[in-house]
């Protein structure tokens, strides 16, 4: 097997569309970050597949990893024809190496599964088993948590504060087991930093959302601490989540507000003070003076920044679907 660049695009015949065998499940394994044993991890979960009686196929998508991975993808590949990768040229974060394995998967059921061992194998059958039903999304929560009070801690105050800010209430946004059909894993704004809010993204986009609990792996159990770094990155994140979550369609509501309490503290202070001056008090040399001129300033700009939103919102709207239709009776 030959690993190609992210850049390149692969045709029908590449994609094995050309030996005749329809593909029920495409996994995609974006391979950064923690990286298990790649040949245990295959054999692991592509047993449940087999089981079915389901015909798949497996994307690693390599995201800027050593040499000694790719080298055992290629292996497994000779032995395996269900197994394609794609190499990028550098690493680009998992969110680009979801969309890459979206983009060339060719099954009509999606799944992406972490390239660590984090549930146990037999939650790929229960994902399958509970899209059937008739979700669009089937996500899984580790459960019961084995691993360290410290990682649940975490855990929990992460899921806290996504519920606190945006109102979506998950139990484990960090499994990266799931389960989604094609059209939906296609319709998904997927870029750097968000691939963890996935599941929110699609309940966010109209689609139905379901949270399973699968039986946490052993090799998963470890305290896991990160650095400052990564947390600060990660706040962003949710930062970024909150402002798609809540404003996307009307940046106004977010800008106009602030900006237009700013403004109006501005103004009382100004209000105050010439009252103060029509009285015969001096203002001149008075530090609120200053203040409230900078108050109504800086809320007039962070009024006209949501305007200008509001227009960008409005140039994009005709190519994007404000709903989403499920079913014609």
């Amino acid at each position: 097997m030959t690993l190609a660049t992210a850049s390149e695009r692969v045709t029908e015949t590449d994609r094995g569309a050309g030996d005749g065998r329809r593909i029920d499940v495409s996994v995609i394994v974006p391979v950064s970050g923690r990286v298990d044993d790649v040949a245990e991890l295959y054999r692991a979960y592509s047993e449940p597949l087999e089981r079915m009686g389901s015909e798949f196929e497996f994307l690693f998508i390599l995201d800027g990893v050593g040499d000694g991975v790719a080298t055992r993808i290629d292996e497994l590949a000779r032995e395996d024809p269900r197994i394609r990768a794609y190499a990028f040229v550098q690493s680009f974060g998992e969110a680009a190496a979801l969309r890459a394995g979206i983009e060339h998967a060719m099954g009509a059921v999606v799944v992406t599964l972490p390239s660590c061992f984090q549930v146990a194998p037999d939650g790929m059958r229960q994902v399958l088993q509970e899209l059937e039903e008739g979700d669009d999304v089937v996500v899984c929560h580790r459960s019961p948590r084995t691993d360290g009070i410290v990682n649940r801690l975490q855990h929990r105050a992460f899921h806290w504060l996504l519920r606190l800010l945006t109102g979506y209430s998950f139990k484990d946004l960090a499994c990266g087991l799931r389960a989604m059909r094609r059209e939906v894993a296609s319709s998904l704004p997927l870029y750097s930093g968000l691939d963890r809010y996935l599941p929110a993204l699609a309940q966010l986009e109209g689609y139905s959302v379901r949270e399973i609990p699968v039986a946490q792996h052993p090799l998963d159990a470890r305290t896991r601490v990160y650095s400052p770094l990564e947390y600060f990155r990660q706040s962003l994140d949710l930062t970024a989540f909150f402002f798609m979550a809540k404003f996307t369609d009307n940046p106004l509501r977010f800008f106009g507000t602030v900006g237009s309490a700013l403004a109006i503290g501005g103004v009382a202070i100004g209000t105050v003070l010439a009252i103060q001056r029509l009285g015969g008090q001096g203002i001149a040399n008075r530090p609120l003076l200053l203040l409230s001129v900078l108050l109504v300033a800086l809320g007039v700009q962070i009024v006209s920044l949501g305007l200008i939103g509001e227009i960008i919102v409005y140039q994009r709207r005709p190519g994007r679907s404000l709903y989403r239709v499920r079913r014609i009776v």
